[in-house]
């Protein structure tokens, strides 16, 4: 079919003819063999952001530059919920119809992608050895990654291991987060931190499936960073920027979740499932904000507290709900 548009946009290269969506990642298409290039323009649409769930989506692309005084005067967006918001996600269904049963549509999800698209892309003879696969990277989002011993715990080739993985991120079912090296030499860690793209189907295939669950697992703190994490990955991505995000942690325990570079600048979040935070939160913020001096554009707190306030200048602590709403 594409040879045909091919030859349809060479005879006129009026741009915005074409449309083409899909649920599969148009690089792991294996068959096909037109790539129309310098013809197209490819866009990665994950699932909804926070705040197009909310139906506040028409802020602009420069979501870093808010004002600090309107931060902190917002008053929490009451309309979504912490634990929802973890449960069920983003997708769009599953998101915006509490009428859909979770379990069923993440069970589903979860069968179809493995029979659907990833054996149609590569020889998995063992499904339910990748399964296992999903489950051991969903134990560890928000995690450095370590994939020889997620390798030896599934009991496959570290190769196998590293293939299964590239389908996962190829596929936007996880992101890799890389550490921020610039300026830094040889302190800091190497390896990046894995993040399930969605948290549903995350929390799915960790067993948890209520709000008390949730609330009390162990898992509960790598469930909010990595909503946190790829919800500023979505501001990127759904922009049609390539993302300029990081983590940061040296090997003398110096440690920020999430770094984002623009225009030269850096701006330092550190996440926190807490609902109370304390200037101890901070110590790491201040310590990078001390190193690095006047390259710091900003660096925050973003919590599970309800509101916004000043923790130690000129360290903000931000409410989840405020900061991804806007």
């Amino acid at each position: 079919m594409l040879s045909y548009i091919k030859t349809k946009i060479d005879s006129n290269r009026k741009p915005g003819q074409w449309l083409f969506t899909g649920s599969q990642n148009f690089i792991l298409m294996n068959n096909i063999s037109q790539s129309l290039a310098g013809r197209i323009a490819t866009l990665t649409l994950l699932p909804f952001s926070i705040s197009e769930l909310v139906d506040n989506a028409q802020g602009t692309k420069d979501f870093i530059n808010w004002s600090k005084d309107k931060q902190l005067n917002k008053q929490a967006n009451n309309k979504i919920s912490l634990s929802e918001s973890i449960l069920r996600g983003f997708y769009p269904e599953i998101a915006t119809n509490k009428k859909v049963d979770r379990k069923l549509w993440c069970s589903s999800y979860i069968t179809t992608y493995l029979e659907r698209d990833i054996r149609s892309l590569t020889n998995i003879g063992d499904l339910s050895q990748f399964e296992r696969f999903l489950m051991a990277c969903a134990i560890r989002t928000g995690q450095i990654l370590n994939i020889s011993e997620i390798a030896r715990d599934i009991g496959i080739s570290v190769p196998t291991a590293k293939r299964w993985l590239s389908l996962l991120e190829t596929g936007q079912q996880i992101y890799l987060l890389y550490p921020y090296y610039k300026n830094i030499g040889k302190r800091i860690m190497k390896s990046p931190k894995i993040y399930f793209c969605d948290t549903a189907i995350c929390s799915y295939l960790l067993g948890i499936h209520n709000s008390e669950t949730l609330l009390g697992s162990p898992y509960f703190g790598n469930l909010f960073e990595t909503m946190i994490v790829i919800d500023f990955l979505k501001r990127f991505l759904h922009f049609g920027d390539k993302p300029s995000m990081y983590y940061f942690r040296t090997r003398d325990g110096l440690e920020v979740d999430l770094v984002i570079e623009i225009a030269g600048y850096l701006y330092l979040y550190e996440i926190k499932s807490s609902m109370t935070i304390l200037p101890k939160h901070a110590a790491s913020l201040k310590r990078m904000i001390n190193e690095f001096g006047s390259i710091i554009k900003e660096a925050a707190i973003i919590s599970g507290t309800e509101d916004n306030f000043l923790v130690l200048e000129p360290i903000f602590n931000y409410s989840w709900k405020n900061i991804l709403t806007i």
